[in-house]
């Protein structure tokens, strides 16, 4: 059983922040029958025992069930961060409105970057306006871990609206171009990709297409450049393709 001491022990570890959810595989992974009754766990959630909280969290995570819902946002502050983090991912299959400010309380909040992992993660699937500044917050001041996800959050603005992505694109750009951690650069790569998709040719898509333009010809890491090439390619646009095609001639990879 993990306790807080053993969690805070790897928050000053880099990339290679996982959820202690990560390894556990799914609840239901060899068949498609769930191997619970979501009846029991929907009362677990409420049982006063920490490990049983976090086993209904944890298999609210890997089913959908709205009546959850309520339960899983009054985890969200549990004293077990465990507990939390089951919590969150629960939350992220079962996305609601509902829960968004709750997320972005707890995001500001909580001290545990497992935690606040799987609350970034939560919150790019709601899909909601709101989601936006707390998100390009994470990517600009977190730690690794978490601006890794919240720079893929973000790509889910795409889902939300126009001005939504306009909004996420500057963030991206900025940890594209500065990011230390090569990981988030290509997550903000392939972010910026799916944004540039929703937008019209417009200066913003401009500035997006010469971000991933310059990391492609510019960027110190082969799977950043693989990662904007991507991007480049998905997006279409003819400098880029251009660009592509005149480097790859000269052997440049």
């Amino acid at each position: 059983m993990y306790d807080e001491d053993d969690i805070n022990s790897v928050l000053d570890q880099e990339i290679e922040l996982e959820s202690p959810l990560d390894h556990l595989g799914s609840l239901s992974a060899e068949s498609e029958t769930p191997k619970f009754d979501p009846e029991a766990m929907l009362v677990l959630l409420d049982h006063p025992q920490t490990q049983q909280r976090m086993l209904a969290a944890r298999a609210f995570s890997d089913i959908e069930d709205r009546r959850a819902i309520p339960h899983l946002i009054r985890l969200l502050r549990d004293p077990c961060p465990l507990v939390r983090v089951g919590a969150a991912y629960g939350i992220g299959r079962n996305p609601s409105p509902d829960a968004v400010e709750p997320l972005i309380e707890q995001l500001n909040q909580d001290w545990n970057g497992y935690v606040r992992k799987g609350v970034v993660w939560a919150l790019g699937n709601c899909r909601d306006r709101r989601t936006l500044a707390p998100l390009a917050d994470a990517l600009r001041t977190d730690i690794s871990a978490v601006r890794l996800w919240a720079a893929s959050a973000l790509a889910q603005m795409s889902q939300v609206g126009y001005d939504a992505v306009v909004g996420a694109i500057p963030p991206l750009i900025e940890a594209l171009v500065q990011d230390p951690v090569a990981a988030i650069r290509s997550n903000c790569a392939w972010a910026i990709g799916q944004l540039c998709r929703e937008l019209p040719s417009n200066v913003v898509y401009a500035t997006a297409v010469d971000a991933l333009i310059q990391a492609f010809a510019e960027d110190e890491d082969l799977g950043v450049r693989e990662d904007a090439k991507a991007s480049l390619l998905g997006v279409g646009d003819p400098r880029g393709l251009q660009l592509i095609e005149t480097l790859e001639q000269e052997g440049w990879f």
